[in-house]
């Protein structure tokens, strides 16, 4: 009688075992997968000046609880509040208030939550600030967007062609400056050479350029070769800003809409609390004056 091959009758015991195996793995990967899934996401979209702050918020709340995870993107205050009215967003973050369009638009549900305030640096390339350009009216920043000013030797400055950068059409800081310094948020601004889509790309425009001006948040002044420069002989310090002494001086916002849920009241009152507070601070904006979750049932 012949020997028997103990190892060729193992085979098929040692394929079911690999069977067995690659069944739980898989049966394990789901069951993971299926526990991420379920995870209560919160998303926020919309203003890009705001976006720095409630982006590393959003990152110390992940990290400080498991029931909700918050995902955060720019795309413009424009955005978050249609985001919000819509659906698409639960929290949408704006650097202005919703406009009397947007609720004829959408509706009057609306709630407001103020989180703090910043203010729009109107700012210039660090060689212009050098030559002497370090204050300018709003009658001088008016003319040089409109393109009535083209050389910085008007304004006090080298002889050197002015480069005006501007955000594009939905940007909450560009509305507010149309409105505020053009007169009009639907101002011609026939100086501009160049649009940006956010407020970073406005920085590196003018950090890259010696003869350029642009307005943006001003968290993003704090480093950079940029400079903000006085408006009609203020600057935006803190108590200019809070006082709107500061022309330029804004409340910034998270919306939510037809009332606010429990997760996202969560979100919102870390973002109101000191923590939250400390991290706008140390993005270049100014905390709310008291704390404590301000609501509105409209805008």
């Amino acid at each position: 009688m012949g020997t028997v091959n103990s190892d060729h009758l193992n085979e098929p015991a040692k394929s079911r075992r690999i069977q067995l195996l690659t069944v739980t793995l898989i049966a394990l990967a789901a069951a993971g997968c299926l526990e991420e899934g379920t995870k209560d996401n919160l998303v926020i979209t919309g203003s890009t000046t705001v976006l720095p702050a409630v982006e590393r918020c959003a990152e110390v709340f992940n990290r400080a609880q498991d029931e909700t995870r918050v995902q955060v993107s720019s795309g413009g205050s424009g955005r978050g509040i249609q985001d919000a009215a819509t659906g698409i967003a639960d929290i949408g973050m704006a650097s202005r208030e919703v406009k009397d369009s947007e609720i004829q638009r959408f509706g009057d549900h609306f709630v407001e939550h103020l989180i703090g305030y910043d203010a729009i640096a109107v700012v210039v390339s660090k060689n212009i600030y050098d030559a002497g350009v370090k204050g300018l009216s709003t009658k001088e920043i008016s003319k040089i967007y409109s393109g009535e000013i083209d050389n910085w030797k008007y304004v006090g400055g080298p002889d050197m062609m002015i480069l005006p950068v501007a955000r594009i059409p939905g940007s909450g800081t560009g509305e507010t400056f149309n409105e505020l310094i053009m007169g009009s948020i639907r101002a011609e601004t026939e100086g501009v050479e160049v649009n940006a889509m956010e407020n970073a790309e406005i920085k590196t425009l003018i950090v890259q350029s010696d003869k350029a001006i642009g307005y943006l948040g001003i968290g993003y002044t704090k480093t950079g070769d940029l400079r903000a420069v006085a408006l009609d002989g203020v600057f935006p310090s803190e108590e200019n800003v809070k006082n709107r002494t500061y022309r330029l001086s804004r409340p910034l916002y998270l919306y939510t809409w037809n009332g606010t849920s429990e997760r996202e009241a969560r979100f919102i009152d870390f973002v109101l609390g000191p923590e939250g507070q400390g991290i706008l601070e140390e993005e270049g904006f100014f905390p709310q004056a008291t704390s404590g979750q301000e609501d509105a049932g409209g805008a």
